[in-house]
């Protein structure tokens, strides 16, 4: 039984424990992605989230938001981007998040990425990282494609001991939605997860899927049973979206079981919502968790980001809410407003 196997059995139980943790409680956060740096090394068109300049937050301060996670009870605390290897210290925030006993996600283009680099992520307890390929062969709208960053998943396989998922992503702009399960098959070769998201617009809005994407996504979503491409096929958030469908689930979980923590400290319902509610981490409280469990987004109908569906999945038989969209039961509804600020 190699380290990545012990690794994962015991992340599993971890895991286990975390769900049962927000079966019982629903004032904490169940995930957190937290951005180190605004900056990255690529400059893919379909994305918002980055810029060129930004330097790394300050290590300390990034230890002390960690520490206020912790205090709000979160249970899986991800470091996004951005390109979050930019960051200097990064294994440092790492350990800090795994010494609170909180399960450590990375986010990740690869491109950073040595053996070197993958011991210290292995040292620091790095528990699951998730890396974006979007192709087979570079083009104008992304580099992060198979032909380049097919040395750094043989890497990982060689030397992570932490869980890998690759994640591709399906919808306008990607030219050949078919590399998605070339990509997908790649993964489950060398023994990762194989995922598949669906593309969004500037404000995290569904972009419509055509029969080719939709016949790929369903490819990778059955791709093999311990693939993280399962929860997908079994979200049906994610599986209305796909079919063309909005869900009616404007009381989303977002600023509540998911949030999103910018690099200026700043709590928002999700990077494609930034601004909003927009408050210092500081001055987050159970209360605000509270009330953003129950506020009404309208964005939520045709909102794609996989990570806000399945951590809402959780409260579903605590607070059930309909799937199916009934445009009726928005009239009259008191939407608070929503403030989308460019990157």
């Amino acid at each position: 039984m190699n380290r990545r196997t012990i690794h994962s059995l015991g992340l599993k139980l971890r895991v286990t424990r975390l769900i049962a943790k927000g079966l019982v409680s629903r004032d904490h956060p169940v995930l957190v992605h937290m951005i180190p740096t605004r900056r990255c090394n690529l400059s893919c068109r379909y994305c918002n989230e980055y810029d060129s300049t930004s330097p790394p937050v300050p290590v300390k301060e990034l230890l002390r938001r960690v520490d206020l996670l912790a205090k709000l009870g979160t249970s899986i605390i991800t470091q996004s981007g951005g390109e979050p290897l930019l960051h200097p210290n990064l294994e440092e925030v790492i350990a800090r998040v795994r010494g609170h006993g909180i399960v450590a996600g990375l986010i990740t283009n690869g491109y950073l990425l040595t053996a070197k680099r993958i011991k210290q992520l292995n040292k620091a307890g790095l528990d699951h990282l998730q890396m974006s390929i979007d192709n087979v062969m570079p083009d104008d709208i992304s580099k992060k494609s198979l032909k380049v960053l097919n040395k750094k998943l043989e890497l990982l396989a060689e030397y992570a001991e932490f869980q890998v998922n690759v994640n591709s992503v399906l919808g306008a702009g990607i030219a050949n939605p078919e590399d998605a399960a070339v990509v997908a098959r790649r993964a489950v070769e060398l023994g990762f997860m194989g995922t598949v998201g669906v593309i969004h617009d500037g404000f995290g809005q569904l972009r419509a899927l055509n029969a080719t994407q939709r016949k790929v996504f369903d490819e990778i979503s059955s791709l093999a049973t311990h693939s993280f491409g399962r929860i997908n096929r079994l979200n049906p958030y994610q599986r209305n979206l796909v079919e063309g469908k909005p869900n009616d689930w404007w009381v989303c979980r977002a600023g509540a079981r998911y949030l999103y923590l910018c690099e200026d400290g700043l709590v928002h319902y999700c990077s494609q919502q930034r601004g909003a509610p927009g408050i210092p981490l500081e001055n987050y409280t159970v209360e605000n968790i509270r009330r953003e469990y129950r506020t009404r987004k309208t964005c939520a109908p045709y909102c794609t980001i996989s990570c806000v569906h399945q951590v809402s999945i959780m409260d579903r038989w605590r607070d059930p809410q309909p799937l199916l969209y009934d445009p009726a039961a928005l009239s009259g509804a008191a939407d608070p407003p929503l403030i989308r600020i460019q990157s």
